[in-house]
């Protein structure tokens, strides 16, 4: 599904010239915009890209080069910029994560050399199951992503905990970046006296369920076990948000299965698939 005229028109204020540093003249932007879109939403390989979109090299390497600059992570954090000043969001944030399954593709990304931040594991697990990714990320109570880490797939969730809350920054016109939701929505993975902490000394307020083995270690300490964490059953009913955003993203087959060998190119189709999302509002 190629971008509307009105997503089109909050995304071409916000991309780079078209001209570029050695002369001459990059392909018109919506074109190779709508060509990656196709790419990620039917998990296609790059040389079955359609005639209608001209050279798939073309497309893959403003992928790619606009990946490193770091252009379609400031084009997807401006629009939440936007939607912050337009929508007043409520600042209610879900955070999970999904595994998504590697394709035999993915493997054998060249060790030497490799892409500014990339890292030395490409995001790949390995384990019986075969490869696997880690996508942590956190979003707004209307199902959109905020923010994206990648880890191997046998990585734990409450250790990346922190990286996608450092990760969630909405621009302001004035002063400092917004970094502190009010509340943050999560499940039992992340129930530890660690997370619980830093939140409560940022002044976030924590809706974290209790596993039953951490709720039966303090009913036997007896009193030295503390008091139990509050727990808001009404507000954790939310947490829902952040696993349908995850059914909207893995509605793009290239999303749903990971085919690109490095982590930043894949996470570069997250941020499209997210640009896409916020403009579609």
């Amino acid at each position: 599904m190629p971008l509307t005229d009105a997503q089109w028109a909050r995304i071409e204020p916000l991309l780079p010239d078209r001209t570029p540093k050695r002369g001459g003249q990059w392909r018109d932007h919506r074109e190779v915009i709508d060509a990656i879109v196709w790419k990620f939403q039917t998990g296609s390989q790059w040389v079955h890209l359609p005639e209608r979109y001209g050279s798939w090299k073309g497309a893959y390497n403003r992928l790619r080069n606009w990946s490193i600059d770091g252009t379609w992570q400031r084009v997807f954090t401006a629009l939440l910029a936007q939607a912050d000043a337009e929508e007043g969001p409520d600042w209610i944030v879900a955070v999970d994560s999904t595994i998504v399954r590697a394709h035999q593709h993915a493997a054998g990304a060249r060790n030497k050399g490799p892409l500014t931040g990339e890292p030395d594991n490409h995001a790949l697990g390995r384990s019986r199951g075969g490869l696997t990714t880690k996508v942590h990320l956190a979003a707004d109570s209307q199902c959109r992503p905020m923010a994206f880490v990648l880890t191997p797939g046998q990585f734990g969730d409450a250790p990346a905990f922190e990286s996608v809350m450092a990760a969630l920054r909405v621009p302001r016109p004035t002063g400092r970046p917004r970094t502190r939701p009010v509340m943050v929505l999560v499940d039992k993975a992340y129930s530890s006296r660690a997370i619980r902490g830093r939140l409560r000394r940022r002044g976030i307020r924590a809706v974290i369920p209790v596993p039953a083995g951490q709720r039966a270690h303090r009913q036997r300490r007896g009193s030295r076990g503390g008091r139990p964490p509050a727990f808001d059953r009404e507000a954790d009913k939310q947490r829902n948000t952040v696993e349908r955003c995850i059914g909207r993203l893995k509605q793009w087959r290239g999303i749903a299965t990971r085919y690109e060998k490095t982590a930043t190119i894949y996470l570069a189709g997250l941020h499209v698939a997210g640009i896409f999302l916020w403009s579609a509002r």
